[in-house]
């Protein structure tokens, strides 16, 4: 999930991603406990969309995010 994709989303379709996110990761991490792992890469790329989830639902609960938004609607 690239950042223009997240920025794009109400918080609450970013909330609902970043817990299929965290089940996916948790999947992935038992897989590779059990050696059914196929792509261990997709573990690395999972965190990070966590990690970005995470960044962006912080930056609505501050009001950074609602912010932006409206400083680039005044630009316009």
């Amino acid at each position: 999930m690239k950042m223009f994709e997240v920025n794009e989303l109400p918080v609450e379709e970013l909330r609902i991603r970043l817990e299929e996110a965290r089940e996916e990761l948790s999947n992935l991490r038992f897989q590779k406990v059990l050696g059914q792992l196929n792509n261990p890469l997709r573990i690395r790329l999972v965190k990070r969309d966590i990690a970005r989830l995470e960044t962006v639902i912080h930056e609505f609960e501050l009001g950074k995010r609602g912010q932006k938004t409206a400083e680039n609607e005044e630009s316009k």
